[in-house]
């Protein structure tokens, strides 16, 4: 690795767009002018304009030289609006070529941390990213819901719980915002399928959205104040999400009370006289739709210039807050060193260790003269999917180079690609240990098997067999089938982990990390097991899929019916052990009129029984009162926080129950509410593993 030669090397290449804007030394945040003083500026501008002005703002262009893109308007002094992919990283943006930035490991990599705290450094990196390279609106956080672990973008957002996503979400746009870019959640809604999904028409109930796919735009809004949204592609309950004035008008702008501004996914507008009055703001990349088609409609009175108004005011008024309107360039390098450091970190934060019999796992460089490293995905860095999110990094950090550079010069580490099934048994059986590296590379456009491609199996089943002393680093996007998995003694997933690869698998492989991830989805047997397990339900018929499932979602599905997963959602190991006593409730009855004054408290001890220091995610699951007109899933996630604890080390955990955590959606009357009855308090180190229990009645 020479991060000096290619950082250089990429300053040559790409000449001005390597700097960063900064502001008197400060890199400014969402409050670069009051919200009033904003609008009545807005306001102003926006009165000003000519009628193809107007048009020019509401569409980004795209040729040779632009695609994520909003040309100046000098006359009044608008800026120019330049968009970038964001959720892993920068990746294309609106100038071309594509520049390179720090890959950071995959969302869902950065979901298994649990850990808000990283998340608004992940945020921060990428926030400060952007501003280097004179990015105004970043297209991230991906926040769907993992309804299936096939969809090719699973990889990209933050898994199958829609308050372990709400939590990373708020933290990651807030780390954006700190720095001065907008953040552009997406993609606005119930987009969980890559297979059909320009077209395809998602039939979901009202209780399903409000519970599973709308709680983590809502918090987006509400608690981040998020600068931008983006509609997503498909058909929501028969209208695309573009021109849907459920999802845009009366939730987003209405109900949640929206002041930025709504941008369309890349091709996902499909009118122009719907997509305008039913809550869109913006068409991207292009002015198929808002170029020449809304003039001719302004001209013949189907769309008021009002509407027209609202939406340049929304954006204005937004990058106006964020000082993009007055801002002075100055110029400051990509912190390449610093923010590869941290990279590494929250790689290595979070990798699961998904099983370590007999204390396979942290591999002692002492006790070894031969490693077999071995696999496709041993061969170079994995730095991320595939599609609109890529990001080309600044640099690579290669398997091979981090166990070498771990193990020293007196520990040879011989590497094969595993495509000669034979070849890599050869090694293995000269090797102390064995490490094969197996997984797959997710990608938009399309979903995937959870069946590791190729030979990759059959690799793993004969590494195995010629040395019992193998270990499997998995670097997969979402859940694998593992055939091989009773035989294999330790199994590490490493997700996607960026440019930092080598460096950060090799760190958690010998110990110097800890590992501390959990699943952030379930990983299960076979796809019978699945919740949409149908046709109907996936991939769909005739272009439409049914929600049927409802709310039983990832683990809420396996619990109800008993069914046992590969591996549990919260799962993960670590190498030391904790124990948790000691579960006390504020109160054994609260009223309905207390739970929504005040929260109800939960405390519980952990303790580090093992000989290590390590971080625990203590998790907080609450059953609801289940009835035949709502049934509840046996436990839900509601609260979770990740402690640091060395060995003999007891703390007191101290975490709390809300009324929103105790609500369900009634569809009937279309409005959260609360049952009386037993609730069901459950603190564990997984979904499946609790370790202690209690319960309180929520009186009328």
């Amino acid at each position: 690795m020479n991060n000096l030669k290619t950082f250089l090397s990429a300053l040559v290449r790409y000449g001005r767009h390597l700097p960063c804007l900064v502001l008197a030394g400060t890199v400014v945040g969402c409050a670069g002018m009051p919200a009033d003083k904003a609008d009545v500026r807005a306001r102003r501008i926006v009165s000003e304009m000519t009628l193809p002005e107007k048009i020019s703002q509401l569409h980004g262009i795209e040729d040779e030289t632009y695609y994520r893109y909003v040309p100046p308007v000098s006359r009044l002094n608008i800026p120019a609006l330049h968009v970038a992919n964001g959720p892993c990283g920068i990746g294309p943006a609106g100038d071309k070529p594509q520049k390179p930035a720090t890959a950071m490991s995959a969302p869902i990599s950065l979901a298994a941390t649990w850990d808000v705290a990283l998340a608004y450094r992940y945020g921060e990196i990428i926030g400060r990213e952007a501003k280097c390279l004179n990015e105004d609106l970043l297209e991230a956080p991906d926040v769907n819901i993992a309804r299936l672990p096939q969809n090719g973008r699973t990889f990209e957002a933050f898994g199958e719980d829609p308050y372990l996503v709400s939590r990373l979400t708020v933290s990651e746009i807030q780390g954006i915002q700190s720095q001065g870019v907008m953040a552009n959640v997406k993609h606005y809604a119930a987009n969980n399928q890559e297979n059909n999904r320009l077209k395809v028409n998602v039939i979901v109930g009202e209780r399903a959205l409000r519970e599973i796919y709308l709680p983590a735009f809502e918090a987006a809004i509400k608690e981040a104040n998020c600068a931008s949204i983006m509609g997503a592609y498909p058909r929501v309950n028969g209208y695309f999400c573009c021109e849907n004035d459920v999802l845009l008008n009366q939730i987003l702008k209405k109900e949640w009370g929206f002041k930025g501004f709504v941008t369309s996914d890349f091709g996902a507008v499909h009118s122009t006289v719907p997509s305008a009055l039913n809550g869109l703001d913006l068409e991207l990349p292009s002015g198929k739709y808002f170029g020449k088609n809304l003039k001719t409609a302004i001209a013949s009175n189907q769309v008021p210039l009002s509407v027209i108004d609202e939406m340049l005011l929304r954006r204005f008024r937004t990058m106006i807050q964020f000082g993009l309107f007055d801002q002075t360039p100055k110029l400051q390098m990509l912190p390449v060193r610093e923010h590869g450091l941290e990279s590494a970190r929250i790689a290595a934060a979070g990798m699961v260790l998904l099983k370590n019999d007999r204390a396979t796992l942290p591999l002692d460089a002492a006790r070894l003269r031969r490693i077999a490293l071995i696999g496709p995905y041993a061969v170079k860095a994995l730095t991320g999917g595939g599609g609109s999110s890529h990001v080309i990094p600044l640099y690579t950090v290669t398997p091979l180079a981090g166990l070498q550079r771990r193990v020293g010069t007196n520990v040879s580490v011989n590497l094969a690609d595993g495509k000669d099934i034979a070849q890599a048994v050869a090694l293995a059986k000269t090797a102390d240990v064995a490490i094969v590296m197996v997984g797959d590379n997710e990608g938009e456009d399309h979903d995937h098997s959870l069946k590791l491609a190729g030979n990759q199996d059959k690799l793993v089943a004969a590494v195995v067999a010629a040395n019992p002393h193998t270990v499997v680093v998995l670097k997969s996007g979402s859940a694998m089938f593992m055939p091989w998995v009773d035989q294999i003694p330790a199994i590490l997933e490493a997700w996607y982990p960026g440019e930092e690869d080598g460096n950060a698998v090799a760190a958690v492989l010998f110990g110097e990390v800890n590992p501390s991830g959990k699943l952030p989805l379930t990983f299960p047997r076979q796809l019978a097991d699945l919740p949409a397990n149908t046709p109907e339900q996936y991939p769909g018929v005739n272009g439409e899929v049914h929600y049927t499932e409802g709310v039983f979602v990832g683990y809420r599905h396996f619990d109800a019916h008993q069914l046992q997963p590969l591996f549990s959602f919260g799962h993960g190991l670590s190498y030391t052990t904790f124990d948790y006593q000691n579960l006390a409730l504020g109160a054994d009855h609260v009223s309905l009129t207390g739970i929504s004054k005040a929260p109800l408290t939960v405390e519980l001890e952990v303790a580090n029984t093992g000989r290590r220091a390590g971080e625990e995610v203590v998790q907080l699951y609450v059953g609801l009162p289940s009835t035949p007109e709502v049934p509840q899933p046996p436990k839900q996630l509601k609260g979770f926080v990740k402690v640091l604890l060395q060995p003999g080390e007891t703390r007191r955990v101290h975490l709390e129950l809300d009324a929103q955590a105790l609500s369900f959606w009634n569809a009937e009357k279309h409005g959260w509410f609360i049952l009386p009855g037993t609730y069901q308090v459950m603190a564990g180190s997984s979904s499946t593993d609790i370790r202690q229990k209690g319960e309180f009645v929520l009186d009328p």
